[in-house]
């Protein structure tokens, strides 16, 4: 679920709709995305400015204790006192602790150093600046404890629905702000202990485990406290009068004795139970792709639009809120307990790593059951949700780590989950089934970089490519730092060149001029007069790229992409080819193969800038000669040679081109 949000200058009040939707019906990724349509607002905030808090430490646990007991109660008021114990490892030398704290909802009453003196502070434009008793140097560890009020008024942070009995935070992206003073920005992750005070006919539920709950007269104190650290827009408490409880249990396959309770918080009206049955088996399937779920206890709370929450989920740590028991949102929503939950994006402009996997993830569970037809089935849906409503940004934009935008366009149903959804198939179909998911699990379970900390587009796809032994920057900058997608305007043609041998030319030629060239393999399928089709797969890594291939029987018809893995694109095919179109490459060049390492057959792109006499030779590793793929004239212009490894054993093999005067060499690796 996304929101719109307080950034960090907060200027007026929203309103909040309360329209009836059925949710059940939808996609949990559309459902998810829905929260931008549900509110009427002004422009509440604007990007980083001058006062915006430089980082010069590292939060390492909030400690917050909270009487709510009063809010339960008529008028209902949404006014609260707390304080917030917050640590600290100082990260540079420092004075004094800038922090987020909106002054529409928060007042600071006084805050002191533990151990120490009171402290002064400014709070203004947003901003908390408490001025230290003296100079913090490198690594010192730090607590202060805040003492605060939350005051009676509408924000994007607490939520009170009044007589019916609910009580919820909702924070992303930058609304943690609104609740407690905090470091509000993804890349700072904290432990999380909250202790809240509610009457004895309330249930609450935090991040983390359930420590105790103490009953003292007609009050009741739940201790929440998380082991595992989370950015501050997680951070959560959602409670309410008359709460049922469902538990079910998870046992990880690696300690099956263990039992991870699965906790599923419901009005009586809302039966959990469907949903329940399912969490384990759920659980189970992601733990086995992408890793065990780390962490020790999750749950859902279930909170009706009626109490105000009417955008679908949000995938707090370990603590979902839900508006249905829909299993499309569910799922979308847990997959985010390993996709911005145990690896959160740094920053909002890596927002893919979030909601492009957990919309995946949606096709990958129905894969499940349905096989790859199913998976194919979601993904194509979510290609068309992109394509006929796409507003025509890219889906990273580098800005959004300066200004964080806003809520229509961070969380836009069109790019950011649905074509975040499909670059994530399209690097399965770019990788292959074998380096895709050994790379996701790999990157999931990398406990030295990634999992329980953050990262960034560049870095997940260094670790994807050390996986699939590529570098895939060309992937990233194409299909996420771009805008739109290809619309490719590609033509063939059949040459008899005597012998029994026919040439089929293929143009790979891309059209669109409100984005760069996107490159990405094609996959050809070539349909003969006798025999069976032959399916081919090459590297198209420029525009007006031509192939050429040869075949020992008549060629009849081409077909382009036909299992429509490509699926945000789109094509034309024509018999001829454009002779207007450059093709001609201004000098020789002998690309690196495609994919390397292969298994058996791997394509290999060459230039030719005149007509000449080619030669292609593969080596083994001791120089022995094993093949001669090609050997003979050919005119100028850009090849594709598919080189099947069939009959050759694993190992390191080179391969030399020599055309007119010039030599280059490769090496290639065969993996069988």
């Amino acid at each position: 679920m996304k929101k719109i949000f307080i950034a960090v200058m907060l200027l007026g009040i929203f309103t909040l709709t309360s329209v009836a939707q059925d949710f059940t019906q939808q996609k949990g990724a559309e459902v998810c995305s829905q929260k931008r349509t549900k509110m009427i607002l002004p422009e509440l905030y604007s990007g980083y400015s001058a006062n915006t808090p430089r980082h010069s430490y590292d939060v390492q646990n909030y400690t917050i204790k909270v009487d709510l007991y009063a809010n339960y109660f008529s008028p209902y008021s949404k006014a609260f006192t707390a304080s917030n114990l917050m640590t600290f490892r100082v990260d540079s030398t420092l004075t004094s602790i800038p922090m987020h704290a909106n002054n529409t909802s928060l007042v600071i009453d006084s805050i002191r150093l533990i151990g120490g003196p009171l402290l002064t502070y400014t709070h203004a434009s947003n901003l908390l600046t408490v001025t230290m008793n003296r100079t913090y140097n490198v690594n010192e560890v730090v607590s202060i404890k805040i003492y605060y009020r939350h005051n009676n008024v509408t924000d994007a942070s607490f939520y009170n629905s009044g007589s019916s009995g609910y009580i919820f935070t909702d924070a992303e992206p930058e609304g943690a702000r609104g609740w407690f003073p905090c470091y509000d920005r993804p890349f700072d992750k904290a432990t999380f202990d909250l202790t809240a005070k509610v009457p004895s006919t309330v249930r609450l539920a935090s991040n983390g485990r359930l420590n105790d709950s103490t009953v003292t007269g007609d009050s009741i104190y739940y201790h929440w406290i998380s082991r595992d650290p989370m950015s501050t827009y997680l951070m959560v408490m959602t409670s309410k009068v008359g709460y049922t409880i469902n538990i079910v249990y998870w046992h990880p396959p690696t300690h099956p004795a263990d039992s991870i309770p699965l906790r599923l918080y419901s009005p009586t009206t809302a039966n959990s139970s469907t949903i329940a049955a399912i969490l384990p088996t759920a659980t189970t399937y992601f733990s086995a792709a992408f890793g065990e779920m780390p962490f020790e206890k999750n749950g859902f709370c279930y909170v009706p639009n009626s109490a105000g929450f009417t955008w679908g989920g949000m995938e707090n740590q370990t603590l979902t809120t839900i508006n249905s028991w829909n299993e499309n949102t569910t799922l979308h929503e847990y997959a985010h307990q390993w996709f911005g939950d145990m690896i959160t994006c740094a920053t909002w402009s890596n927002i893919w790593l979030n909601e492009g996997f957990a919309t995946w993830n949606e096709s990958y569970w129905v894969e499940r059951t349905g096989g790859y037809a199913a998976y194919k089935s979601m993904i194509n849906s979510d290609a068309s949700s992109y394509l006929s409503s796409n507003p025509g940004w890219a889906i990273s934009v580098p800005s959004w780590d300066v200004t964080t935008p806003d809520a229509n366009t961070l969380f836009n149903y069109a790019i950011t989950y649905c074509k975040g959804s499909c670059v994530l198939h399209l690097l399965r179909y770019t990788l292959g089934d074998s380096a895709f998911f050994r790379g996701m699990k790999a990157y999931a379970t990398d406990t030295a970089n990634f999992k329980l900390k953050n990262a960034t587009i560049p870095e997940f796809f260094a670790k994807m490519g050390s996986i699939a032994g590529q570098d895939l920057t060309w992937f990233y900058n194409a299909w996420l730092y771009q805008p739109n997608h290809p619309q490719y305007q590609n033509g063939y043609n059949f040459t008899n060149v005597g012998g029994g041998q026919w040439r089929i030319n293929f143009l790979a030629k891309q059209v669109q001029t409100n984005a760069g060239f996107f490159p990405i393999p094609l996959t050809i399928k070539f349909s003969f007069s006798t025999g069976s089709d032959t399916t081919v797969r090459v590297m198209n890594s420029s525009n007006n790229q031509l192939f050429s291939f040869y075949f020992n029987r008549q060629p009849t018809a081409v077909t382009f992409d036909p299992g429509n893995e490509i699926v945000i694109k789109t094509a034309t095919l024509i018999l001829g080819i454009d002779e207007n179109t450059p093709q001609i490459p201004g000098e020789y060049r002998l690309s690196q193969n495609y994919p390397n390492p292969f298994n058996p057959v791997t394509s290999i792109d060459y230039d030719i800038p005149k007509n000449s006499n080619v030669k292609i030779t593969v080596y083994d590793m001791t120089g022995r000669e094993v093949a001669v793929p090609v050997n003979e004239f050919r005119n100028a212009g850009k090849y594709t040679l598919n080189f099947n490894a069939m009959k050759l054993a694993s190992g390191v093999y080179y391969y030399r081109l020599q055309a007119g005067d010039y030599t280059a060499i490769k090496k290639m690796t065969l993996l069988k």
